[in-house]
């Protein structure tokens, strides 16, 4: 996922020789003052083409990413480098939800399942189906505080737990998140695979495990 600026920086390391080698020329013709011109236009747009490609935009977007979530990597031990960057995308993705209002816009709905150790949960019916997004969780938990505040404290996936209408074909425990140390549950009285990553607040019992002994209802 390491991105740098070498190419734009080969880029203009170009066009600067090219200006200095074609100097004298200049000076001295008219043809010299034609590619001038040319040469500034080439190097313009290879400029233009280092600020904006794809990857210093990504480049961007990471350093973003990583100082957002640095205490991801700080809270939690034993888990592959993969692992981790995956828990960190989703941190980032559901950063905008530390405001419940902004989860309430994008049509999180109060779905009135309130677990000591979990917190209160909010879902995203549109989006549950048999995919696993790690991007967009279909459910966001949060913790009230005392003053009454809600605190997002964890991220939580909806997979639809049967293939068909009748709930007899049941779907296969989901992917998830490289390696295997999440914790799908399949007997919570929901028909659905459910998944809790505790990426927002930190859980000394892992950040896969089912409840989180620091969060307590109010």
């Amino acid at each position: 996922m390491k991105h740098s600026f070498t190419g734009a920086m080969r880029c203009n390391g170009k066009s600067f020789g090219q200006h200095q080698l074609w100097s004298g020329v200049i000076l001295n013709s008219t043809r010299g003052l034609c590619t001038l011109a040319l040469i500034v236009f080439l190097s313009t747009g290879c400029q233009k083409e280092g600020i904006n490609s794809p990857a210093d935009e990504v480049q961007t977007m990471n350093s973003s990413v990583a100082v957002v979530e640095s205490n991801v990597a700080n809270d939690y031990t034993g888990l592959t480098s993969q692992t981790m960057w995956e828990l960190q995308q989703a941190r980032a993705a559901t950063a905008r939800y530390r405001d419940i209002k902004n989860a309430l816009k994008d049509d999180y709905a109060d779905i009135m399942v309130d677990v000591e150790g979990m917190g209160h949960h909010f879902m995203k019916s549109s989006i549950v189906d048999g995919v696993f997004d790690l991007r967009h969780p279909e459910i966001l938990v949060y913790n009230k505080n005392e003053d009454g505040t809600q605190e997002l404290v964890a991220v939580e996936y909806a997979i639809n737990l049967y293939a068909d209408d009748a709930h007899t074909i049941k779907t296969p425990r989901p992917e998830g998140f490289t390696g295997s140390a999440d914790v799908w549950n399949d007997d919570s009285g929901f028909p659905f695979w459910l998944l809790h990553a505790w990426v927002w607040s930190h859980n000394p019992d892992g950040v896969f495990n089912w409840t989180n002994p620091t969060v307590h209802l109010h």
